[in-house]
């Protein structure tokens, strides 16, 4: 995450303990890009989560560019089997509300916490013995 000027050390800090615990809770790598988005948002973020290396698949990219107002969700093959395309839109509404209100890594951080929760696989209370 090249966080140059735009966070504090602490909200940096805020920033990378959201990822450790959303990837721990949600067995997937976690990646936060915030910068320039160049071209087509889309294709510029969908660029960056293929160069995350081996671990591609079990991925998820958030790519956030303030300057064009752009957030962009990409998920690795194995991601996309249990984080939707809805949870994905439901974690970007989380990170553009906190945005609008000029709360750059509370936005990151929502939007982070709830992709790792959507991911997440359901605790079960059932048990195959009595």
């Amino acid at each position: 995450m090249p966080a140059g000027e735009a966070f504090t050390a602490r909200q940096a800090d805020d920033i990378l303990r959201a990822i450790r615990l959303g990837e721990s809770s949600a067995g997937m790598h976690i990646r936060v890009y915030v910068g320039e988005l160049v071209g087509d948002a889309r294709v510029a973020a969908t660029r960056l989560h293929a160069a995350c290396g081996s671990d591609v698949a079990d991925t998820v990219l958030v790519a956030v560019d303030p300057g064009s107002r752009s957030v962009e969700v990409v998920t690795g093959a194995a991601v996309a089997r249990r984080l939707h395309d809805r949870d994905c839109l439901l974690a970007t509404m989380a990170m553009t509300t906190a945005f609008s209100a000029g709360d750059l890594a509370g936005g990151i951080i929502n939007g982070v916490r709830a992709l790792a929760e959507h991911a997440r696989a359901p605790q079960s209370l059932h048990r195959d013995t009595p």
